[in-house]
């Protein structure tokens, strides 16, 4: 357990002051300057937005962005009162995910994989596009083309992570298309949990109740369910192994 998943120069700390039309955080640097960092994280982030929370960001120079800082990570207390990092940009996520599955980490649920495709058309009159196509190796005893779609999970209680962390309308659509490849293909749903204090996983019932349904639905018609959890550094981001659904 604990390989590194992904290496990077290190990132910025800085204290949050505040985030701001979903894509914009302000944040001061140990220098007292204050910047104003890109937010990929469109949601709520439940419970990750406490006043002057210690922060890390990325910085890009190039001249096509507007701004050349993004917010990565987000210090939390968990519930013994120890600091945790939590990865908050969502363009991560896929990275990750594609990085478990190139080094064989899912071998035992996916088997052998020949091939990994991104943002492959599928669903109703293919207007969706699954994250992830895998066809597999001809030594796979499943020889059916598996539908990936991961989600960015950061909320948690107690020690449960949950998603959603609010309503989504495009997560409840995931769920009908992933149940409608099944059987001729396997469906599988991600839960990309960016944080090393979820011990479990449970759907964010009190967030989307219908959400909860249709996976538990869509669980019945045979998708399968895969949360992987992370552990976020200042320069890397660890494997921490597939928690427990509950």
């Amino acid at each position: 357990m604990n390989d590194r998943i992904i290496e990077f120069d290190p990132l910025i700390e800085g204290i949050l002051i505040k985030r701001y039309k979903r894509f914009l955080a302000d944040i001061e640097l140990e220098s007292g300057e204050v910047i104003t960092a890109h937010c990929a994280n469109t949601g709520p982030m439940k419970g990750l937005l406490t006043e002057r929370a210690k922060v890390r960001i990325s910085v890009s120079p190039s001249p096509k962005r507007k701004l050349p800082f993004t917010w990565e990570q987000v210090c939390v207390l968990d519930r013994n009162n120890k600091e945790v990092w939590v990865g908050i940009n969502t363009l991560f996520a896929n990275k990750l995910i594609k990085k478990v599955i190139e080094k064989n980490l899912l071998k035992e649920i996916i088997g052998e994989i020949e091939t990994i495709k991104s943002e492959v058309p599928y669903g109703e009159d293919k207007k969706s596009r699954i994250d992830f196509f895998l066809t597999p190796k001809s030594s796979n005893p499943d020889n059916r083309n598996i539908y990936i779609e991961v989600k960015n999970t950061t909320w948690i209680k107690e020690n449960v992570a949950l998603f959603p962390d609010t309503v989504t309308k495009r997560g409840q659509k995931h769920l009908k298309e992933l149940k409608e490849v099944i059987p001729e293909s396997k469906s599988i749903l991600v839960f990309c949990i960016t944080r090393k204090d979820a011990s479990f996983f449970a759907p964010g019932d009190d967030a989307d109740p219908l959400y909860g349904k249709l996976f538990r639905q869509s669980l019945s018609a045979g998708m399968l369910s895969i949360p992987c959890a992370f552990e976020f550094h200042k320069d890397h981001i660890t494997w921490n192994g597939i928690k427990p659904l509950i």
